[in-house]
């Protein structure tokens, strides 16, 4: 290369494209050796040639960066260092950037590479400590560097920009981490005591930059948590069966919502599964509660939460009392066989409770006597559990008779619910329930024409279906359902369940195909009821018989109402259907109920009449085994199955039948009163008491039921906006998130879906968005689209809320309709600078440009209905701060954001701030309390490139 002066270099250089350490190569090889680059202006030389024209040229800038890296990495020069400083101190108080978003990632990468360059300056001066004769002239030195640094690191706003150049250049930060090791190796170097708190000080803002979102504000300082007590009594009340994953994933995010110390947290658990144990109705609810407390394992780090429960006396107490036993011991032992608490922990736990125990009070000999200790029970039935498990899955072909004496011994009493109320709490009910199904089918395949066969046959189809009826009660129809069935066939009691069996919010009709069969058959049965001989075993085929009774049914109810048969003739009827298996009376009354509602009330007599006598015990003797316990379990399902049915015409359908416990948690609404009073009523007693209890829990999940998703939604959220009271506004935003874990998906979509974006469009509510409601209500929205948006992601809906059909619930794809970006248009957008208005030429692209999200680059599914109502009100959002008009609405747009922020985990991509628009993050730093860097980086996705230079842009001009 022929060089005629340093500026034909560098021309030639830039039109050959060299890369910095080519044009650092061929600059000394074409230039006389000796020669100095100050007497040959090189610096001036590059800078000219680079800011040539409108944006600098980057490719001779990095030329000039190279010589300045290469030849000051030599700290031993020190006035050449001190040059450097000075000119430092010219720009780094007033680093900002106006430009384009390349221009701003430029900056941060400089400042990056300052900070890289003057960690070296203080690793090499504090290794070089240790030699130097003169300590005071090498502090001075590393004081300087120092000086600088801290400078730099100590602005929030620099560590944001240096944040933004780490996730750009991980080389370079891999550089800082190492410059970082280094001064750390020769700390030890430093005797000066202030210079070296100083550079600890230094060093430690250095490291906090990668996780500088990690930082949340102080919690609040209080003892009671209310989402987590209703989140716990919702758990153990109506969703026991549940998997214990995502009960834990959901606490876990409340905890990190709320900022609840990891001992509190852990203390309020304990208190609300206390409290449960303590409100929870005798019988069936009793167990699952005791089952719920004792072997349920969803929590770590209990040793402080213990230690804080010692302290509620009187809980403890009460527990004691309920359960016969001591409680508190007896869960210690659990955990400490979990290896959740060491045993020296427990000893000493179970210690301070026993000296508490002595002043509490005792129950009379006689009354202690009465009262069995649930929780010894249902930890000595979780093992049993298994062990049935396995006698089940044993093949019983050769002699199924063996089988009988185990099921036997299950309906004894409270067996059958404390081993439920086991499996259910360590997640084995739905093999428990499995394997009952498979033993329903059994019967099919016992051959032999004998009595003892037929008999056999007869008990093994009537224990099991009854053992399943009462699981489908007791836990819900998902824990059958929820999997298909691994057989060929689908199951007889699947269908029969699917087609036949009255349950909650479930239509059934009474004409369905599966009714109508065989003429033929029906008469037979018909015939066989109505002989005044014995029903004969033999003569009966279970599956066929229960699915023939319904038809037989409507023959005999046909005959009666028009005079064909006597009462006493149907009296002899139900006791022939009841007399022997239950099971054909639980199938009578299930399609008698269904046949009930589509009556008027004057046409219900009979039906009814006949209802009651299918329910009325048999008391003449009967010729199978444990008929007296098969019949306690047959009146309670029958007693569930017509609950509603006589309700509605206000008759009473209890039966005195010793072992039969009072359904719970019926009949909680009051009568003739309008339910948006009873809404209201409850609400209020909730709010003044401060938590929520089982009860409450059930009569809300009754006016969900009845009013409707919005309407439910709605008027909680109008009781929200009528309190002023700070306090009690922070409680019921607490309380009111736990309601809606009731069904909080679909919840979630009507609050974010229609009541928000009513309130923020029409500017005669706005008034209703002051503070503190509005800010609550803000608060309350951010928890629910969190909470909803983690638990969708990952598919886990709870059974109570698969279950439950929506009428009200609109097709989202219409009701928010979205522009479904195109991958080419995407590119297209991106490829340029979001400033760039003249590449957007169409309208359409401009309002694409408007909307693009950092979802839309993750290819997120919009169609799904939450997505799609994110997003919506994220450009609602957007508009909002936009226009020109301000007021209470722009008040709680900033308090949404704020919260969005303080519940935001450290690099959680795939937030719901994903659906905000980038061009948003503008007009979010024009509001004072949001123009800081950390709200920046929180809202914006710097996963990605656009992130990023969004992110820079609106940091660099603060």
């Amino acid at each position: 290369m022929k060089v005629v002066n340093l500026k034909q270099a560098i021309l030639q250089a830039w039109k050959e494209r060299w890369s910095d350490y080519q044009w650092a190569i061929n600059i000394k090889k074409n230039f006389p050796k000796g020669t100095t680059w100050d007497m040959l202006n090189l610096a001036e030389a590059l800078l000219e040639q680079a800011m040539i024209g409108p944006s600098p040229n980057p490719l001779i800038l990095s030329y000039l960066k190279y010589a300045i890296t290469s030849q000051f990495d030599e700290f031993s020069r020190e006035l050449c260092i001190k040059s450097l400083l000075e000119i430092i101190d010219m720009f780094v108080h007033r680093l900002s950037c106006y430009g384009k978003g390349e221009e701003c990632i430029g900056l941060c990468r400089a400042l990056l590479s300052v900070v890289v360059w003057l960690l070296r300056g203080v690793a090499f001066y504090t290794e070089r400590l240790k030699e130097v004769l003169d300590l005071n002239a090498g502090e001075i030195q590393l004081k300087d560097c120092l000086e600088r640094l801290e400078y730099i690191v100590h602005s929030t706003k620099n560590r944001a920009m240096i944040h933004i150049a780490r996730l750009e250049e991980p080389a370079s930060w891999t550089n800082v981490e190492q410059a970082v090791v280094r001064v750390n190796e020769n700390m030890s170097n430093l005797s000066n005591p202030v210079l070296r708190g100083k550079l600890e000080e230094c060093i430690s803002l250095v490291k906090s930059i990668p996780v500088m979102l990690s930082a949340h504000s102080e919690s609040p300082a209080r003892m009671t948590f209310p989402s987590i007590h209703a989140l716990v009594l919702l758990e153990g009340t109506m969703n026991l069966t549940g998997e214990t994953q995502p009960l834990v994933e959901q606490l876990m995010m409340v905890k990190r919502m709320q900022r609840i110390p990891s001992s509190l947290f852990v203390l309020e658990i304990w208190k609300a599964c206390f409290t449960g144990l303590i409100e929870s109705p005798e019988g069936t609810e009793e167990l699952k509660w005791t089952a719920f407390t004792f072997l349920k394992d969803f929590m770590e780090d209990i040793s402080a939460g213990f230690e804080y429960l010692l302290k509620f006396t009187p809980l403890l107490d009460k527990a004691d009392q309920r359960c016969n036993c001591d409680c508190m011991s007896m869960l210690l032992q659990e955990c400490s066989k979990l290896g959740l608490l060491s045993e020296s922990n427990t000893a000493n736990l179970i210690a301070k409770r026993a000296a508490d125990r002595e002043h509490a009070p005792r129950l009379k000999a006689a009354e202690n006597a009465s009262i069995q200790p649930n929780p010894g029970l249902i930890l000595r039935a979780e093992p049993t559990v298994t062990n049935i498990l396995k006698t089940v899955d044993a093949d019983h072909s050769k002699s199924p008779e063996g089988l009988l004496g185990v099921l036997g011994h299950m309906l004894s009493g409270k067996s059958l619910d404390l081993l439920l109320a086991a499996a259910a709490a360590t997640g084995k009910l739905k093999s428990f329930a499995r394997k009952f199904i498979k033993l329903n089918e059994f019967p099919k395949h016992i051959t032999g024409e004998g009595t003892k066969p037929a008999s056999v046959r007869a008990l093994l189809f009537d224990i099991s279906f009854l053992m399943l009826c009462h699981v489908v009660q007791t836990y819900g129809s998902e824990v059958i359902l929820s999997e298909p069935s691994p057989l060929g066939e689908t199951p007889f009691f699947e269908t029969w369940l699917q087609s036949c069996m009255p349950e909650e919010g479930k239509i059934l009709n009474p004409d369905h195909p599966c009714f109508r069969l065989d003429p033929g058959k029906v008469e037979g049965l018909v015939a066989l009821l109505n002989s005044s001989a014995e029903m004969k075993l033999v003569q009966m085929k279970c599956h066929e018989v229960c699915l023939t009774i319904p038809a037989a049914i409507l023959e005999i109810l046909n005959a009666w109402e028009n005079g064909v048969l006597t009462m006493e003739s149907v009296q002899k009827i139900t006791d022939n259907i009841k007399g022997k298996v239950c099971s054909m009376a639980i199938c009578a009354v299930a399609w008698l109920v269904a046949h009930v509602r589509m009556l008027g009330l004057d046409e219900r007599e009979k039906p009814q009449l006949m209802i009651r006598q299918l329910m009325t015990p048999f008391y003449g003797e009967s010729t199978l085994q444990f008929y007296s316990e098969r019949v306690v379990i047959m009146s309670s399902i029958l007693e569930r199955m017509c609950a509603d049915v006589f309700q509605q015409t206000g008759n009473s359908i209890k039966f005195p039948m010793e072992g039969l416990d009072p359904i719970p948690y019926r009949n909680l609404l009051p009568p003739r009163e309008p339910i948006r009073e009873a809404l209201t009523k409850q609400f209020t007693k909730v709010l003044d008491r401060g938590w929520v209890d089982s009860q409450a829990l059930h009569l809300l999940e009754s006016l969900l039921h009845m009013g409707g998703v919005y309407w439910f939604t709605n008027n909680l959220v109008k009781e929200l906006l009528k309190e002023t009271r700070q306090e009690y506004t922070l409680r019921a935003v607490e309380l009111l998130y736990s309601i809606f874990c009731l069904d909080m998906h679909q919840i979630s979509l009507t609050l974010l879906g229609h009541i928000l974006p009513a309130l923020l469009t029409n500017s005669s509510k706005w008034q209703s968005l002051l503070d503190p409601p509005g800010k609550s209500l803000a608060k309350l929205a951010v928890w629910c689209a969190l909470s909803s948006f983690a638990s969708h992601s990952r598919s886990q809906a709870s059974a109570r809320q698969r279950k439950r059909q929506r009428e009200d619930i609109e097709d989202y794809n219409t009701l928010f309709p979205l522009d479904d970006t195109q991958p080419s248009k995407l590119m297209r957008l991106l490829s340029s600078n979001e400033e760039d208005t003249n590449v957007l030429s169409s309208p359409g692209d401009r309002s694409m440009s408007s909307s693009l999200s950092a979802s839309q680059l993750h290819t997120v599914n919009m169609r799904d209905p939450l997505n799609r109502v994110l997003a919506n009100l994220f450009l609602l959002i957007s508009s909002i701060l936009g226009s020109k008009t301000a007021g209470p609405h722009t008040q709680f747009v900033q308090n949404f954001m704020e919260e969005c922020v303080e519940c935001l985990e450290q690099g959680s991509r795939g937030s719901i701030l994903q659906f905000m628009p980038f061009t948003m993050v503008s007009e979010l730093v024009k509001l004072p309390a949001l123009a800081k860097p950390k709200v920046v980086l929180a809202i914006t996705d710097l996963s990605l490139p656009l992130g990023r230079r969004v992110a820079a842009k609106a940091i660099a001009a603060l």
